[in-house]
């Protein structure tokens, strides 16, 4: 009786239902049996399952191009009525007189060519962009290679491949110095040299300081090496703007010039003495001591006696030609005249060329002179069987340039002495070229035309540094040096000692290669890249000495790169982000904040800068911690807050263990922290707030992690980063906009640790409640509280202007919803 109650009550609700629908007009009326109604829900579920993902995605790109003002409907249906939109080709023309449609197929085809142009455009471009990228990339590559390899600008130089590998590979056990013992004593030099700058003290001669090395060495070739140099340099700079314009001086050249004669007639004189005190019998040395005699004696040595071909007699039973070759060779031009009056009858007009050429300081004939000499040579000498006269006129002369006169130049010293005698630096009317040779003519000859090949400089090396160190061609000779080995420190301090007389010429810009040419330089004149140099010379042994690695850069004080970065900074950073050796070079702070000096700050430079410098390095390298201690030696307090929040951002809400990286970044900021507060250090107010907090936020999640969820909730309290009242909703909300991103990007972890702590909560009271019926109420009320706090916190997570990481807002409803 009951059911049929039942029944009836609920076909009386449906009728009234049905009535209630039959009054509203605006709905359509819709009649269906059951079936009709399984079979339409049946169709729209086929319908939705297969559209899902499509539907989406249409949904998707609605919002995202709704957001910025266009209607995606719109869009679709203007596109779909373009009849040539996948092909963009040009519509049809339409009939003259059809004018709507003549309209409406121009302004087509004007979308149609606009959108095709577009595309083209863009194509290209991304193309360019492409290979753009592609070409820095190669170079960047190429680069790295080339400085590997230690190549020069032509890639002529051969490189056997334990040179290749030595500087990239040569390394030493822990605490055992890299540098072998020549490296050693030329980086004591290098320390006592620089202290001397330090301390403001008389410049010694850094030459000087290292010919020294080479006497202990007891290396013959290094010593001589030496001595080239030390002949070299001992010129009077001319005065000029840059090192390129005193080069190219021809003053300067012809200093040179002179030096390298020099040089290289007191090598031969001291090989003749050697030759004659090593054969005293067969020399039969004798009468005044002096080049004259000495040079008797060593043509007793050098030549058989009655040699056919020699002319014009002889002196004191040798051939006088010879004489004077010999005593011209050794330098001593007043010998040779003496030989040339005693023999006047025999030499005739010479005579008087020598005496000319012996009075003249550059060692040079007038043109009269120089002219009558070379027309006598053409008509009676050129041709003539005597070697040492030819020589001995082309050399009083300048003239014949292309004789190598190989019977009295045996050896390559001696070609390069004829060669250099022969040099001229002044225009002469009616000189032909075969009579004429300038310097850079000479040194594009000796590096370019004849190179490591005719010098056989794989197996004497000494000997091809000398033929363009006395040329001249500093930078080719050092470089060439360099890629030997066993050579590399010598190369390397003959480059400083260089530098320090503003001799070396080096590139604009400090990413040239190791030697390099510029478009604009005059003739042969290459470049070293002193940078380059000394890096590659300290990579070997920066790890094991950085303090002779610091040394070497300190050469480098004065140098810039492109950006006008000073070049000695630059190095010590590299040095000290390779090294780690971060305390010993740069200093650090003891725990009352003074400072500690490291090896930097005996060089009496912007120490600051330098550390600045080198925090800077290492801060875009992504070494944070290190840049922060930098930073702190620098005194930038909000630099250093600034990292320290990057640092601790990402590790506030992890649970940390001992010696994990939450746990040293923490004691690294508490220690910043105290320091500051006890020195009262100075900070930038956002920056030192965000600091704070971000160490608050690590307490609250150590308590929440701990299980302490009162505690934890007492530091949540305090923060008031969160509401928990409605009432500060709208102040928490305002607040948060003011946060850093540090802060900021922690809200998700830290929503769910509060309402996880208002659920734990919760539970416990509930617990509390079930189990003691004598304080229902209150605990009724403790829990009504904990459940309004929960919806705040719900509130609070979907109106703050901050868009929520993964499943944060359904975790959140999921824990409020438990509270129910």
């Amino acid at each position: 009786m009951m059911d049929m109650e039942g029944f009836g009550e609920l076909l009386q609700q449906a009728e009234q239902l049905a009535a209630e629908i039959e009054g509203v007009s605006e709905l359509p009326q819709v009649e269906r049996n059951l079936q009709e109604i399984q079979l339409a829900g049946e169709r729209l579920r086929s319908r939705t399952l297969t559209r899902t993902s499509h539907d989406a995605a249409d949904v998707k790109a609605s919002i995202l191009l709704g957001s910025k003002g266009l209607d995606i409907s719109n869009i679709s249906h203007r596109l779909e009525s373009l009849s040539a939109v996948t092909t963009f080709e040009p519509l049809e023309p339409v009939r003259d007189t059809d004018i709507q449609g003549f309209l409406k197929n121009e302004r087509d085809n004007s979308l149609f060519s606009a959108i095709e142009e577009s595309r083209r455009r863009t194509f290209a471009q991304a193309e360019k962009y492409h290979w753009d990228n592609m070409l820095v990339e190669w170079e960047q590559e190429k680069q790295r290679i080339l400085n590997t390899l230690l190549g020069s600008e032509e890639d002529m130089f051969d490189l056997a491949p334990e040179a290749e590998l030595s500087i990239l590979t040569d390394t030493a056990p822990p605490g055992r110095s890299s540098m072998d013992s020549t490296e050693i004593a030329y980086a004591r030099q290098v320390y006592v040299y620089n202290e001397k700058i330090v301390q403001a003290q008389i410049r010694p001669s850094l030459v000087e300081m290292f010919g020294g090395v080479a006497e202990k060495l007891d290396d013959k070739n290094v010593i001589e090496l030496w001595s080239m140099v030390q002949h070299m340099t001992d010129v009077l700079l001319v005065p000029a703007k840059d090192t390129l314009s005193c080069r190219v001086n021809k003053d300067m050249q012809s200093a040179f010039v002179r030096q390298a004669l020099l040089y290289l007639e007191q090598s031969y004189k001291n090989y003749v003495m050697t030759t004659v005190y090593g054969n005293l019998q067969q020399a039969k040395l004798g009468g005044v001591p002096g080049t004259l005699q000495l040079i008797h004696s060593f043509i007793n040595i050098k030549l058989p006696p009655h040699l056919p071909g020699l002319q014009d007699g002889e002196v004191d039973s040798h051939p006088v030609w010879a004489v004077l070759y010999y005593c011209l060779r050794c330098g001593d031009v007043t010998a040779a005249l003496s030989v040339a009056n005693r023999s006047q009858h025999q030499l005739g007009e010479f005579v008087g060329w020598l005496q000319e050429y012996a009075q003249s300081q550059d060692r040079m004939l007038s043109p009269t002179s120089a002219n009558r000499l070379r027309t006598h040579y053409r008509r009676a000498v050129r041709n003539g069987t005597d070697p040492y006269k030819r020589a001995v006129h082309c050399l009083i002369g300048r003239c014949d340039v292309t004789d190598f006169h190989g019977d009295v130049a045996e050896k390559t010293e001696d070609f390069l002495w004829l060669r250099l005698h022969q040099v001229s630096f002044e225009e002469e009317a009616g000189l032909g070229t075969q009579d004429r040779i300038s310097l850079p003519q000479l040194q594009t000859q000796l590096l370019e035309e004849y190179g490591e090949t005719h010098f056989s400089a794989g197996q004497q090396p000494f000997l091809y540094f000398q033929v363009l160190f006395l040329t001249a061609q500093f930078e080719a000779a050092v470089a060439f040096l360099f890629r030997v080995e066993r050579l590399r420190a010598h190369a390397v301090h003959v480059a400083l000692a260089l530098h320090e007389l503003k001799l070396l010429l080096q590139p604009p810009l400090q990413a040239a290669q190791l030697l390099s040419r510029e478009p604009n330089d005059p003739g042969p004149v290459r470049r070293l890249n002193l940078v380059r140099l000394l890096m590659l010379y300290t990579r070997k042994f920066e790890a094991t000495d950085p303090r002779e690695a610091l040394q070497y850069f300190y050469f480098l004080r004065a140098e810039k790169d492109g950006q006008g970065e000073n070049m000695f900074m630059r190095c010590v950073g590299e040095l000290v982000i390779e090294t780690r050796e971060f305390d010993m070079l740069l200093g650090r702070l003891e725990r009352d904040g003074t400072r500690r000096p490291g090896v930097i700050d005996k060089f009496s430079q912007d120490t600051r800068g330098i550390i600045c410098s080198v925090a800077a390095v290492a801060e875009s390298k992504g070494l944070f911690e290190e840049a922060v201690k930098m930073y702190d030696l620098a005194e930038k307090a909000d630099k250093v807050l600034g990292l320290m929040n990057q640092l601790l951002s990402p590790v506030v809400s992890t649970q940390g263990a001992l010696h994990s990286n939450r746990d040293r970044l923490k004691t690294m900021a508490l220690g910043i922290a105290e320091r500051y507060r006890t020195l009262h250090i100075s900070t930038d107010k956002r920056i030192g707030a965000t600091f704070y907090l971000l160490l608050d936020l690590m307490t609250f999640f150590e308590e929440y992690h701990a299980g302490q969820v009162d505690r934890a909730m007492n530091v949540m309290e305090r923060l008031k980063l969160v509401p928990l009242d409605p009432d500060s909703i709208d102040e928490r909300q305002a607040a948060f906009r003011n946060f850093s991103d540090e802060v900021r990007n922690s809200l998700p972890d830290v929503l769910l640790a509060t309402m996880n702590i208002l659920l734990t909560k919760y539970r416990r009271a509930k617990a509390v409640g079930g189990g003691t019926p004598a304080r229902p109420q209150r605990t009724a009320d403790d829990m009504d509280a904990l459940r309004r706090q929960a919806q705040v916190l719900l509130m609070f997570s979907g109106v703050v202007p901050y868009r929520m990481v993964g499943d944060t807002n359904a975790r959140l409803v999921q824990m409020e919803s438990l509270m129910n």
